[in-house]
């Protein structure tokens, strides 16, 4: 199919990924970038379910080499950070083979409000994620850490942008992690929904391997730039690219939804 994509769109579309994967480094959500464009540029009969696919695979190379820049430079709490991806990878899985069966008229309305509220806490709290102070001990840490694991990798398999966001407002705001620490974790589960929805998509046809590629290797370039500025810069800089994600987060969530009620 990629013949029949002009190249000015290619190069577009790399370059987005190129964007997408700085983004997504730093803090998550480089799919509200990506997605959208993938469903303007490739043709109109392209399933959702393909569009979906190659969006993956293109995430899953930026994801990749953040979470190892950002493993061998982060202290991180393996015990939950394992708990968070087993539980995400599940989800992943579940959240792509329902792909189609979804109706999303009821949950997008009530993110649109969830996310803005998420926003406007952590701007009026200036400190929150400076550093880790853990809200809960015990089997409530670990219940919540495997309910934030499930229900975001759900959310990456079904629908995908805003899913690096979700973790990092889980683990900051639910369990009292740092930004940078929840950022960790949070590339660790992403890195793992993706394989998840990658290999269930890619075995059922819906991947365009070669544009999918061509972009992996321009997200790629932009997680390792990301990654590196996120742990040069830390907590501050993160949270401030945080509340920026937030906005665009929201942004597409309420267009999405005003689509949907259309």
């Amino acid at each position: 199919m990629i013949d029949q994509i002009p190249v000015v769109t290619v190069v577009l579309l790399c370059l987005i990924a190129l964007l997408a994967g700085w983004v997504d480094a730093v803090v998550g959500g480089g799919g509200i970038i990506q997605l959208p464009s993938l469903l303007i540029g490739l043709p109109g009969s392209t399933p959702i379910a393909t569009v979906s696919g190659t969006n993956k695979l293109s995430s899953i190379a930026g994801t990749t080499v953040a979470a190892g820049t950002y493993v061998r430079k982060v202290k991180i709490h393996w015990p939950t950070a394992l708990a968070l991806i087993g539980t995400a990878f599940a989800g992943s899985a579940l959240g792509a083979r329902l792909v189609q069966l979804a109706d999303r008229t009821f949950y997008m309305p009530v993110l649109v409000v969830v996310v803005a509220g998420i926003g406007v806490y952590t701007w009026r709290r200036p400190y929150l994620g400076q550093k880790t102070s853990l809200k809960h001990k015990g089997a409530i840490h670990w219940l919540l850490a495997a309910t934030i694991g499930v229900a975001v990798g759900v959310w990456d398999g079904l629908v995908g942008p805003g899913t690096g966001v979700f973790f990092v407002i889980g683990l900051v705001a639910i369990l009292g992690y740092g930004f940078l620490e929840s950022t960790t974790m949070a590339k660790l589960a992403n890195f793992a929904t993706n394989v998840a929805a990658l290999i269930v998509l890619g075995t059922s046809g819906h991947v365009l391997w070669l544009l999918g590629g061509c972009m992996a290797a321009c997200n790629l370039v932009g997680g390792a730039v990301g990654s590196a500025m996120a742990i040069r810069y830390g907590n501050r800089f993160v949270r401030m690219v945080f509340l920026v994600a937030v906005v665009f987060v929201e942004i597409k969530l309420i267009w999405d939804t005003a689509m949907l009620l259309v």
